[in-house]
């Protein structure tokens, strides 16, 4: 089963992520942007999405994505962890929010670090 461990090995294996507690939980961040925190219960992430696309991910797989509602004014989703299928989608979700937040310069230099990619690449 997936879990915080897995969702912390894989962001800090993009470039210039570093991790930065606060809030009293683990946060990633590259370039200075926060791009995915773990919340204490550690059964959930959060990530960058925008707000229009969030509606949508919601609809369409509410067991997986959701939003508490003292974070629906932002454009962050939750994915909670049992209803991630494997660690390839983990990736993907992961990727997705890191080149939202990494400047033009960076995700240009690593056109191989985009959703659908795998660990390899």
């Amino acid at each position: 089963m997936i879990d915080a461990e897995d969702v912390r090995r894989i962001a800090l294996s993009f470039p210039e992520t570093v991790e930065k507690e606060a809030w009293s939980m683990p946060t990633f961040r590259v370039a200075g942007k926060m791009y995915v925190t773990i919340p204490d219960d550690q059964t959930s992430f959060a990530v960058r999405c925008p707000r229009f696309e969030r509606a949508e991910l919601i609809a369409a797989e509410p067991e997986k994505f959701w939003v508490p509602p003292h974070e629906a004014s932002s454009a962050w989703v939750r994915v909670r962890l049992a209803a991630l299928e494997g660690v390839d989608e983990l990736r993907d979700i992961l990727v997705d929010s890191w080149r939202q937040a990494a400047p033009d310069r960076l995700a240009e230099q690593h056109p191989d670090l985009r959703p659908g990619a795998g660990a390899g690449g």
